[in-house]
């Protein structure tokens, strides 16, 4: 379950750059070359994160990080701004109309990668493709494995996706129903029982490895992946 990054830069080396990081590092990106180009993307679908220029031409990325917050689909999506601007009332007046984070240009991309890492990680946890280690369960997103001892345990993409997001909210409980919008979405039509399912399916897998346990049901209140 990669983030969709937007990548929102009107110089086509940069652009391309990031995105390529981006993909290597596990993230969906997405490129805009204008904020309008940008503005119409979002409007079809709301990314995790928002890479966002400057100076850009037409709307700059001041004004776009406003309509952003303006909006109350788009308002919480974290933003980091990039620019040539160095001096601290810019990054001042940028974290001010909106931006999460502040990246001067020439920057490292390794360092907006971790940046990007560090925004998600506080947002949206089960979309960081590091690996996840929980008494000896190495759940990698990247390669889509779980392993115990070096040994492969076969699951099915939905239980994946389910055990991700246990794993990175370790010790958490939620509901039936926001089990169903982490996994399936907010506008997901799918009864709250069919999450039932695919935790059964999701114990099964596990049993042999005496991992199904640490997935507690809790009366009245939903589900909870705990190893204490």
């Amino acid at each position: 379950m990669a983030a969709n990054i937007l990548i929102v830069e009107d110089e086509s080396s940069i652009l391309e750059l990031i995105a390529l990081n981006l993909h290597q590092a596990g993230f969906n990106p997405i490129r805009a070359i204008s904020a309008e180009y940008a503005d119409n993307i979002v409007k079809e679908t709301i990314p995790d994160l928002i890479v966002l220029d400057w100076m850009l031409p037409g709307m700059n990325g001041i004004e776009f990080a406003k309509r952003l917050r303006a909006n109350s689909a788009t308002k919480l999506i974290p933003i980091i701004m990039l620019t040539a601007k160095s001096d601290e009332d810019n990054k001042i007046e940028g974290l001010n109309e909106g931006a999460d984070d502040y990246l001067t240009k020439p920057f490292s991309p390794r360092e907006l990668v971790a940046r990007i890492k560090a925004l998600i990680r506080r947002r949206s946890p089960e979309l960081v493709n590091d690996p996840i280690i929980v008494e000896g369960l190495v759940l990698d997103p990247s390669s889509h494995r779980v392993q115990v001892n070096n040994k492969s345990i076969n699951i099915g993409p939905t239980e994946f996706k389910l055990l991700h997001f246990f794993m990175k909210n370790n010790n958490r409980v939620y509901s039936r129903n926001q089990i169903l919008d982490k996994i399936w979405g907010d506008k997901s039509v799918i009864d709250d029982r069919t999450v039932d399912v695919h935790i059964k399916r999701l114990r099964e897998s596990l049993k042999q490895s005496g991992y199904d346990k640490l997935i507690q049901t809790v009366r009245g209140a939903g589900y909870r992946f705990s190893n204490e």
